[in-house]
């Protein structure tokens, strides 16, 4: 069983979080305040700075508690391993974003100086190509792209397509989003417009 204070800690801390997130998505977070955050959770000024050094160290606080929350955030990177590239990791992303909504669109906008964009960019990253490195090391592969370039790319390519649908009703669901991008991953953008190598000259050049 997990101690009283630590129980008030999470409560304290989950206060703070909804209070921020709420604030921002209703002002923005530059004109936000510790004061105004303080007030909306009903927690003193001290309670708030025996937590966090500032406001922005409570944004990006959110990332962090969406990284410590792996079951959910990424729980089947270990799974992938061994079954191949399944989805399932990024479906979980998705659902968790669903769930989260108002907290990815804080992160996601880049509010603040986007530290907390930038830290949660790293993260997925950082499974990313630990995921993909592993996967080669398992079949005997050589990338025939240096695997950094590839996570950073596939990163990029996951957080355009989530603040998108996070911030829109796109009609796709989690399930149907992700497997959208696998198959987008798997067989590439050429494939996903119905372009073939037998169509006419310059018809692979999908270049803006």
């Amino acid at each position: 069983m997990k101690p009283a204070g630590d129980r008030r800690v999470r409560r304290t801390r989950a206060a703070l979080r909804q209070a921020l997130v709420a604030l921002v998505l209703e002002k923005g977070f530059h004109a936000v305040t510790v004061e105004e955050i303080t007030e909306r959770a009903d927690i003193g000024r001290a309670t708030f700075y025996a937590h966090y050094r500032d406001k922005e160290d409570l944004l990006v606080g959110i990332v962090r508690d969406l990284a410590e929350d792996r079951d959910r955030l990424l729980p089947a990177v270990r799974q992938a391993h061994v079954e191949g590239f399944t989805g399932l990791p990024v479906k979980y992303i998705f659902e968790h974003a669903e769930q989260e909504k108002p907290v990815y669109r804080v992160v996601l906008r880049g509010e603040g100086d986007g530290r907390a964009l930038r830290e949660f960019t790293d993260l997925i990253c950082a499974h990313a190509e630990a995921a993909f490195r592993t996967r080669t090391e398992q079949l005997a592969v050589t990338p025939r792209i240096p695997l950094d370039v590839v996570a950073r790319a596939w990163t990029g390519e996951l957080i355009g397509l989530l603040t998108w649908w996070v911030e829109n009703d796109t009609g796709y669901s989690a399930a149907e989003i992700t497997a959208h991008l696998r198959d987008l991953s798997v067989y590439g953008r050429v494939w996903a417009t119905g372009v073939t190598p037998s169509d006419a000259p310059g018809a692979l050049d999908l270049t803006p």
